[in-house]
């Protein structure tokens, strides 16, 4: 057989667990035509390349990113960035500065909650500090915040305003009056306020470096979670990312999705999702997920958990009930489509899993939907064998798994659970299928992007000087437990197949297989042998989207 591309004397790992290891290959025509050993390529006919041993992975999929959130955090003002310590002292540096720049309309401030020690700050506060501007002061991950009068106004909150997911996505009140503080998707409409301004050659730039960047580290395919309250301008970037696939430039392929975060939306949300998976089915991009917010976040206490939070007593609140996500599964079971969740806390992915159990019962073999649950940063013991019992996909982001050991979390959950965190280990062990994913909202210099940080960190549990991060992220204390670390073969295989498993292309891609797309990574270091720490410097030598070489 004539063939495009030969290669031989290569240490080739598949992630075919029928044949994983091979030391050649051939491509033709875009695809893989033979993986085995040397001695088959006597009936093919083409250019041969020789590697000498060089090291072959399949391309990496990224199993759950946001490619739309930042081009929006491009563009965004996220405010002057401080540490205060306390109340008092936030005020005060927030006055000196509104003091020093008159004339603003508006002022952007950006702290971690934890530097106000426990106390609130309302918007007569922030009135004090600037009455004749609006003034917007943003929690750290940006999952909370707090304004002025003058926000609330011109935003229309006000006292009878309903909250988006009572006691999750909320408007925090006291004596019945809106404070200025909000949380989650109450929250979020504040932050990316003016997204909508965004001009299509402003999101054009922003996505072509993401693209470019894919391609630079073999990112062949990704699943995008979605822009939260934001499906207008979600569905306006999804339009130019299929002129650009339409171009030409759009190598990675794009698992997409519409966003749920409300039930009161149920029923929309899923025409939507359906409409979007009719809209949306270029080459590169597809859709056909709906994506649910369960939770929120730990620093903030609005992961939802089965134990109460150590030092408040609450529990936390999940968007759904299980009757409502069985519901949902059906929905999309008779549609064709799979369903993705954010489950940061404990009672979120049993949440998801009871709903699956529900949806399960009643359909039988007539059940097909792809459930994912994804970060699962905390679970509870008894639902850690269900993700394999109910066939639910587990998704986590390795490179949280970082050192510096439990800490504050140890207040807010308790020395066990903050001691047990990120189990992906035993969830593996159990026979679940597990993806690694690299969740940011945010392109900056793609540091966090980096799959293999993500292989180092869930190999290692920490961050250490040999880390390819800044040097304000070291944490050399490893995050325990350490009997949850990975082996380098676990991080390919989550990062490659059991990701195509996910986004339901396992037969396109995933592994380095005749017939699938010849999508494959050429190292100048084995990648098998190579020093855990340190890890994240690898790259690719050669990148090769269906059988073209990209970079």
């Amino acid at each position: 057989m004539k063939a495009d591309q030969i290669i031989k004397n290569a240490k080739i790992f598949t992630s075919d667990q029928k044949n994983p290891k091979a030391t050649a290959l051939v491509v033709k025509d875009g695809k893989f035509v033979y993986v085995g050993d040397e001695a088959g390529l006597k009936d093919f006919d083409g250019p041969v390349t020789d590697l000498g041993g060089k090291f072959i992975m399949p391309g990496i999929i990224d199993s759950h990113v946001h490619v739309t959130i930042p081009v929006a955090f491009e563009y965004a003002d996220l405010g002057v960035r401080f540490e205060p310590n306390g109340k008092k002292d936030a005020m005060a540096f927030m006055a000196g500065y509104v003091k020093e720049h008159p004339g603003q309309k508006c002022y952007r401030f950006l702290l971690e909650r934890h530097f106000l020690n426990g106390e609130e700050i309302t918007k007569e506060d922030l009135d004090a500090v600037c009455p004749d501007a609006e003034l917007i002061l943003l929690e750290g991950e940006c999952h909370s915040n707090w304004v002025n009068s003058k926000v609330l106004k011109r935003m229309g909150i006000f006292d009878d305003t309903p909250d988006p997911v009572p006691g999750l996505a909320y408007y925090v009140r006291k004596d019945g009056h809106v404070t200025g503080n909000s949380f989650e998707t109450a929250s979020w409409p504040i932050l990316f306020d003016g997204v909508n301004d965004l001009t299509e050659e402003q999101i054009r730039v922003s996505l072509e470096r993401w693209v470019e960047y894919s391609k630079q580290v073999g990112v062949s395919a990704v699943f995008d979670a979605g822009f939260p309250e934001h499906n207008p301008v979600h569905e306006r970037m999804y339009d130019i990312l299929c002129k650009l696939d339409k171009e030409g430039k759009l190598l990675t392929y794009i698992d997409g999705c519409y966003v749920l975060t409300r039930p009161s939306k149920m029923h929309e949300a899923i025409e939507e999702v359906k409409r979007f998976s009719r809209k949306f089915n270029s080459e590169h991009l597809k859709v056909h997920t709906l994506k649910i917010f369960m939770d929120g976040t730990l620093k903030i206490e609005t992961a939802a958990q089965v134990t109460p939070y150590v030092d408040t007593g609450v529990t936390g609140t999940t968007a759904f009930k299980p009757a409502q996500v069985a519901e949902i599964l059906k929905a999309l079971n008779e549609a064709g489509l799979d369903l993705h969740v954010h489950t940061v806390g404990e009672a979120a992915s049993r949440v998801v899993l009871d709903g699956v159990e529900l949806a399960r019962k009643e359909l039988g073999d007539k059940f097909h939907v792809k459930v994912t649950c994804a970060h699962l940063e905390v679970q509870d013991d008894a639902d850690l064998d269900r993700f394999a019992k109910l066939g639910v996909f587990a998704n986590y982001t390795p490179w949280w798994h970082n050192g510096g050991g439990p800490g504050a979390l140890a207040q807010m959950l308790g020395e066990k659970r903050s001691m047990n965190m990120y189990r992906c280990k035993t969830v593996w062990n159990s026979g679940a299928t597990v993806a690694w994913s690299s969740d940011n909202v945010a392109y900056g210099d793609f540091a966090t992007w980096n799959p293999y940080l993500g292989m180092e960190i869930g190999m290692t549990r920490t961050i250490s000087e040999k880390t390819n991060v800044p040097a304000y992220c070291i944490s050399p204390i490893p995050n325990p437990p350490a009997e949850e670390r990975m082996n380098i073969e676990e991080m390919i295989i989550g990062y490659t197949i059991n990701g195509a498993k996910q986004l339901g292309v396992e037969n396109k891609k995933g592994s380095i297989e005749v017939g699938k797309d010849a999508d494959f990574l050429v190292f100048d270091k084995d990648l098998l042998t190579a020093e855990k720490e340190g890890f994240s410097y690898n790259t690719p030598a050669e990148v090769y989207f269906g059988g073209k070489k990209v970079n």
